[in-house]
């Protein structure tokens, strides 16, 4: 399996992740959600939100477009931070996300 079809993968499953507990949306955020200037959109996006509406879609642009991935990047943490401790996906999302930053770090989880 390539690196491209690797990520590919893991985007999927986190996708499913977030289907299986209700968190996938329906319905994009208001346009001007989109324009903020904060990391993750903090300002405007719920942390679902931003995972749905902009780093799953932005990866996927680069794999079918060909581009070359980050060289590295990390958005678990983010997670560990913005996730209630009591929230109901928290430990198998951080899991999946760790995954995805795994195959950035060259970390072979």
């Amino acid at each position: 399996m390539t690196h491209h079809d690797s990520v590919r993968a893991q985007l999927h499953a986190i996708e499913a992740l977030m289907r299986q507990h209700q968190l996938w949306q329906d319905n994009a955020p208001q346009p001007d959600a989109f324009a903020s200037t904060q990391p993750f959109c903090l300002d405007t996006l719920a942390p679902f939100e931003w995972l749905q509406w902009v780093l799953i879609p932005r990866m996927h642009a680069l794999l079918e477009g060909g581009h070359a991935l980050p060289a590295s990047f990390a958005v678990s943490p983010y997670y560990e931070m913005a996730l209630e401790a009591t929230h109901p996906a928290r430990a198998m999302m951080l899991v999946e996300l760790e995954k995805l930053d795994a195959l950035f770090s060259g970390d072979d989880a």
